[in-house]
């Protein structure tokens, strides 16, 4: 767990009319449309400042953290489910936000930490730590949400993987693909061999020495050769 906290102010827009153009108008006027869902109320549509959500949006612990939403005065716990950013510009466009329940288990992305690739047996080897996941559903309490994963590689050698199930997890947190009845342990590291052999520069470079003389000669001895034949015809 992490001691950061995060907390935004959002106004109630659920008396306003609601579609695409009040989406744009919101915009025009920096505030990003949102929505907080669940817990057994009603949704309740709201407009966060742009310039806020961005700056809360810097740290990777927003995403995985229970956040106070203050609208108009009501505090709302919950944690943020959905991002929506523009395609080019990458600035949040909208965002959805469950609510949080006491007692209440939630399902949850959290960030994946790879630690120790540098002293991995297998890095200084020549070897490619290959990272095939970024974050993983887990299950948990709110209180005990964990900021994000860590997996230990520093003893990886080539050759060596990691699955799901050898992650390190802590108090009561279950990963959510291992929790099913159809359990797919897959894999999330493996320590490749190096895919590049080095290539020894001098193997192409020849001593003048070692080419045979018939080679050295070249056609400036085929030329001697012939002029001695012309001084003897003389």
């Amino acid at each position: 767990m992490s001691n950061n906290h995060f907390e935004l102010n959002a106004t109630d827009r659920s008396a306003d009319l609601q579609g695409k153009g009040a989406s744009r108008r919101l915009r025009k006027q920096n505030l990003v449309p949102a929505i907080i869902y669940g817990g057994g109320e009603q949704p309740t549509a709201i407009s966060i400042k742009i310039n806020e959500l961005v700056k809360a949006l810097e740290f990777e612990a927003f995403f995985s953290h229970i956040l106070t939403i203050n609208v108009d005065g009501t505090e709302h716990q919950a944690v943020i489910k959905d991002l929506q950013r523009h395609p080019a510009k990458g600035f949040p466009m909208h965002a959805d936000f469950q609510r949080i329940v006491k007692g209440q288990k939630i399902n949850m992305n959290v960030p994946v930490h790879f630690s120790g690739r540098e002293d991995a047996p297998g890095t200084k080897e020549g070897g490619i730590l290959s990272t095939l996941v970024s974050d993983i559903e887990i299950v948990a309490l709110p209180s005990q949400l964990p900021e994000y994963l860590e997996v230990d590689v520093s003893g990886m050698e080539i050759g060596d993987l990691f699955r799901l199930s050898d992650i390190d997890l802590p108090e009561g947190v279950i990963i959510f693909d291992l929790d099913m009845e159809d359990a797919h342990d897959r894999t999330i590291v493996n320590m490749l061999p190096p895919t590049l052999e080095e290539v020894d520069e001098d193997a192409d470079e020849v001593d003048a020495d070692e080419v045979p003389a018939t080679e050295q000669g070249g056609e400036g001895a085929e030329g001697d050769d012939q002029d001695g034949d012309d001084q003897d015809a003389e």
